[in-house]
C-alpha cells in the first residue's frame, strides 16, 4: 500500500503522478515530500477505483510561518515560497459558504494576490508573493487530491481510493 498527493492525472492514459507521504505512520500529519514523484497506472477494473483524482502542486500551506511548499516540475523538487498574508481565515470547514461556487486557486495578477483553500489546514488565505512566483501556473497553488492505493507491481494499482473525495462515513451504505 502507498499514499500520496496527486500532482497530475492523465485520464486518457490512465496514469496518476504523485508525491508519496514520508509520514505514513501518522495519518493525521502527512508529509508529501518523497521525491522523485512516481507514476502509476490506475486499476484495470473501473470498479476498483473511486472518484478520479485531481492534480495540484501545492504540497503544504504553513499559515504560521507564512510559507507555501510547491512542487516545481521543471526542477523536480519542492520549493518553499514565503508569502505575505493579505487575509487569512482559519477553521474554515469544506462546506463553508465562502467556498461555495469558487474554483480555487484564485490568482489575481492585477492585484498580485493568490487565494487558496487548504483542506487539511482548513485555511482560506489570500496572500501576495514575489512576481516571479505569481507567474507560476495556477495548479502550483492548488492542492492535489490525496490517494491511497494497493499494488503487487509498484507501477500498477490494483485498488485506488481517492481519500479527499470519498466520504468514509457513507462508504458501503
Amino acid at each position: 500500500m502507498n499514499e500520496g498527493q496527486v500532482i497530475a492525472y492523465d485520464r486518457e492514459k490512465g496514469l496518476v503522478t504523485l508525491i508519496s507521504d514520508s509520514n505514513y505512520r501518522e495519518p493525521g500529519g502527512p508529509k508529501f515530500d518523497v521525491l522523485p514523484p512516481i507514476t502509476i497506472r490506475v486499476p484495470e477494473k473501473a470498479s476498483e477505483m473511486g472518484p478520479a483524482p485531481a492534480g495540484g502542486r501545492l504540497m503544504r500551506l504553513d499559515t504560521r510561518n507564512c510559507q507555501a511548499v510547491v512542487f516545481d516540475s521543471a526542477a523536480q523538487d519542492l520549493k518553499t515560497i514565503g508569502y505575505s498574508p493579505v487575509e487569512q481565515h482559519l477553521k474554515v470547514a469544506g462546506d463553508d459558504g465562502r467556498l461555495r461556487g469558487v474554483a480555487f486557486p484564485v490568482v489575481d495578477r492585477q492585484r498580485k494576490t493568490v487565494t487558496v483553500y487548504a483542506r487539511r489546514e482548513q485555511a482560506l488565505v489570500t496572500f501576495t508573493v514575489p512576481d516571479e512566483f505569481l507567474a507560476l501556473p495556477e495548479d502550483s497553488w492548488r492542492e492535489g487530491d490525496e490517494i491511497r492505493y494497493y499494488y503487487k507491481d509498484p507501477g500498477q494499482a490494483l485498488r485506488l481510493m481517492n481519500v479527499t473525495r470519498t466520504e468514509i462515513g457513507k462508504a458501503g451504505k
